[in-house]
């Protein structure tokens, strides 16, 4: 059954049990922050979608986003003096994007119905293998890309179903791989993905020093001229 819910589109993936900070300034979601600080948008959850690069959801609408997103649940609000906010939020639940209402508020509304995980797959000596290679992939990783003092473990009770989100989270994947983790429905093969991922990152670094960018990185604005 399909949900309304207001959508934050974002250059990037938001992930169920991943913390994402933002800094609100576009006074369309100053509103929406209001709106969730006054109780006015149930459970005081948004939803994130990932814009598709070289397209934008104010002209293209609902085609110029991926189709799954994740609601971010808001966690801490600070009002700054000029009326901007700094807000974290956390990844809850995925859903797919099925339309888009950009008249009935100030920001946009999407039409939404959500992706519930399947079960596990294989038992729990599956499921504590998977997670423990996981988070070896990201130890090894982080200690490839990042100063020791720049990242840390993430915490031993985070539940095997959203590490994956956790671990994408704290490491530079390409958007198309954190937006397949966030699409795959089944937990035991996000396990699997987040691990291979990351392995070939830290090759990646090993051979080449690099990380990856996206392509409107390397854009150039041309004259109307």
């Amino acid at each position: 059954m399909a949900e309304t819910v207001p959508v934050f589109p974002l250059g990037t993936v938001l992930m169920p049990g991943a913390l994402l900070p933002l800094h609100i300034f576009e006074p369309r979601y100053r509103q929406l922050t209001i709106d969730l600080v006054a109780g006015a948008v149930p459970d005081k959850e948004f939803g994130v979608v990932a814009v598709r690069e070289g397209w934008t959801p104010d002209d293209d609408g609902v085609a110029g986003l991926h189709a799954v997103g994740c609601t971010a649940s808001l966690r801490d609000v600070r009002r700054l003096p000029d009326g901007r906010f700094d807000i974290v939020t956390r990844g809850a639940r995925r859903f797919r994007l099925l339309d888009l209402d950009a008249e009935s508020k100030p920001y946009l509304m999407g039409s939404v119905e959500f992706l519930p995980d399947s079960a596990f797959e294989g038992g729990d000596d599956l499921t504590s293998m998977l997670t423990t290679a996981a988070r070896d992939a990201h130890r090894r990783y982080c200690g490839t890309a990042w100063k020791t003092d720049d990242w840390s473990e993430p915490d031993a009770d985070i539940p095997p179903a959203e590490l994956p989100g956790a671990l994408a989270a704290d490491c530079l994947l390409p958007l198309t791989d954190k937006q397949s983790l966030l699409e795959e429905v089944s937990p035991t093969e996000r396990l699997r993905m987040v691990r291979m991922l990351l392995a070939r990152e830290t090759g990646l670094l090993t051979q080449l020093r690099a990380v990856p960018a996206p392509i409107t990185t390397f854009s150039v604005e041309h004259s109307a001229n």
